[in-house]
C-alpha cells in the first residue's frame, strides 16, 4: 500500500492555502473568483467541469489537484464508471505517466468514499 494519503494531502494543502489567503488576500480572492466563475454550471454542467479539471490534474501529475477534484466529484455524485472513463481518456492522451496518476485518482476516490457515509447510512441518520 502506498504511503500517500489524499485526505492528508488535501488537509496539509488547505493549511498552506489558508496562510496564503491571509498573507496574499487579493491574489487569492482573484483566484477564488476565477475558480468560481470557471466551475459554475453553464453549457457544461458542474460534474463535467470537475471531470475536465481532474483530467488536467492527472495530466499535470498534481497530487493536490487529484485530491481536491476527486473530492469535489464525489460531492457532485460522480459514478465510479464516469471517473474510470475520464481516466481512460487521460491515459490515452498522456500515456504511461498519466496512467500512474489515473491509478492515484482511483486510490483517491476509494480513500474519500471509504470515509463518506454510504447512501443507506445517510438515509438512516
Amino acid at each position: 500500500m502506498s504511503s500517500k494519503s489524499f485526505v492528508q494531502i488535501t488537509t496539509d494543502l488547505n493549511k498552506g492555502l489558508d496562510a496564503l489567503r491571509k498573507e496574499a488576500p487579493g491574489s487569492m480572492a482573484g483566484f477564488g473568483a476565477l475558480a468560481k466563475s470557471a466551475m459554475q454550471a453553464g453549457a457544461i454542467d458542474a460534474l463535467h467541469k470537475e471531470l475536465i479539471a481532474l483530467a488536467i490534474g492527472v495530466s499535470a501529475r498534481c497530487d493536490g489537484c487529484v485530491g481536491f477534484h476527486v473530492k469535489a466529484l464525489i460531492r457532485l455524485g460522480v459514478s465510479r464508471q464516469q471517473l474510470v472513463e475520464t481516466l481512460e481518456i487521460c491515459t490515452y492522451m498522456g500515456g504511461g505517466p498519466s496512467l500512474m496518476y489515473a491509478a492515484e485518482a482511483i486510490r483517491a476516490y476509494d480513500e474519500f468514499t471509504a470515509r463518506s457515509p454510504k447512501p443507506a447510512e445517510t438515509a438512516a441518520a
